[in-house]
């Protein structure tokens, strides 16, 4: 393995371990909070409900799925 591949290696690997985010919020109305709400990745199938006050809390990756 020569130097080049080993550094681009080295840099898609600290990418992928770094590429996960919990995104948190809460979900309203101008009503308030709004509970069972479902919340999903834009482009995924990951989602989630909100809770009874609307807080939701989320991982989502800095990469598109494959």
């Amino acid at each position: 393995m020569n130097l080049k591949t080993f550094f681009t290696a080295l840099l898609l690997t600290v990418g992928l371990v770094t590429s996960a985010q919990t995104v948190s919020g809460i979900v309203t109305s101008d009503d308030g909070p709004l509970p069972g709400a479902t919340v999903v990745v834009k482009g995924t199938s990951n989602g989630v409900s909100t809770d009874f006050d609307g807080n939701f809390s989320i991982n989502v990756s800095t990469f598109p799925a494959t």
